[in-house]
C-alpha cells in the first residue's frame, strides 16, 4: 500500500513523500532539510527522487539529499538539472515503489515541465496525479515561458484524466486561487461551497490538497475556459476576448497576473 503525505517547506511548496515498506520516494524537494528530518523520524530510505520541472524550490533540495543517499532522481529532459539520472519524455513509464507512473509532458509554466500519473489496476484506488505547478488547487502556473496555447493545450491533457484523480500539487495557493475564481464566476455554487470547505481546512491549519479532479473540472477557472458558465460570466463583466478555449484561457490567465 502506498502512503503518500506533504512536507511543508519554504512559506507554501509541498514537498510531496510516498511510502511504501520503510521505503521513500520524494516529488519535488526545493530543500533537502526537512526531508532529512521527516526520513530521520519515521525511520525511512530513501530510494529515489522525482522531479517535474528546473525552478529552484523544486530542486534545490536535490544535491543535498545525493550527498546523504546516492539514489535515481528521475526528471525531464533539461541539462539545467545535472543531478537527473534518468531524463523522461511523453509516455515513458517509470516504477515507482512497486507502482507504474506514466510521464506526461505538460509545458506552459516552463518548457521542461512533467508530470507523473499512476492509474491503479484496481478500482478501489484513485488515480494519483503529481503535477507540479501546472495544475493548482483552484488555479494553474503561471506562464513564465510558454504561451497560453501551450498551457491551455497542457491543462486539457490533465483535465481529459479520470476524474477521481487525485491531483498532488506542489503550492498552498488554493485561497488565493478561490478568491479568484469567485470573480470569474461569481455565481458558482460548487465553487462557493468549495471555497467555504477551504477555508475551514486552512482555520484549522490543515492543507486544501490533494484535490480531486472532478471538483477542479467544476470550479477551477482554467479547466472551465469551454464551458458556456463560464464564458456567459465574462461576457456579463465585459471581458470575454475570443471563443476558443486557448483565447478565453489567455483573457483568465491575463486578469489573473494582475488580480
Amino acid at each position: 500500500m502506498l502512503s503518500i503525505s506533504a512536507i511543508p517547506a519554504f512559506n507554501d511548496n509541498y514537498i510531496w513523500l510516498l511510502e511504501r515498506s520503510g521505503q521513500a520516494v520524494v516529488v519535488d524537494p526545493g530543500d533537502a532539510e526537512p526531508v532529512l528530518k521527516v526520513l530521520s523520524e519515521q525511520g525511512l530510505s530513501l530510494t529515489g527522487i522525482l522531479i517535474t520541472h528546473h525552478h529552484f524550490d523544486h530542486v534545490g533540495g536535490v544535491e543535498d539529499l545525493l550527498a546523504e543517499q546516492a539514489v535515481p532522481v528521475w526528471g525531464p529532459h533539461n541539462p539545467e538539472i545535472g543531478s537527473i539520472s534518468q531524463r523522461l519524455s511523453a509516455g515513458d513509464k517509470i516504477e515507482v515503489l512497486g507502482h507504474s507512473f506514466s510521464v506526461l509532458e505538460v509545458p506552459g509554466h516552463t518548457m521542461d515541465h512533467i508530470a507523473y500519473f499512476h492509474q491503479p489496476s484496481d478500482s478501489a484506488s484513485a488515480p494519483l496525479l503529481f503535477c507540479g505547478d501546472t495544475l493548482f488547487a483552484g488555479g494553474c502556473g503561471r506562464m513564465f515561458e510558454g504561451t497560453a496555447e501551450v498551457m491551455h493545450r497542457s491543462l486539457q491533457l490533465l483535465a481529459d484524466l479520470p476524474a477521481d484523480t487525485l491531483v498532488y500539487c506542489a503550492h498552498e495557493y488554493t485561497l488565493a486561487n478561490l478568491e479568484f475564481a469567485r470573480a470569474v464566476e461569481p455565481d458558482n455554487a460548487a465553487l462557493i461551497e468549495r471555497q467555504q470547505k477551504a477555508q475551514r481546512l486552512r482555520d484549522l491549519g490543515q492543507a486544501t490538497v490533494p484535490s480531486l479532479l472532478a471538483e477542479e473540472l467544476a470550479t477551477n477557472p482554467f479547466l472551465r475556459c469551454q464551458t458556456a458558465e463560464l464564458q456567459a460570466s465574462l461576457k456579463a463583466q465585459g471581458r470575454l476576448e475570443g471563443s476558443s478555449g486557448a483565447e478565453v484561457f489567455a483573457t483568465v490567465r491575463a486578469w489573473k497576473d494582475t488580480f
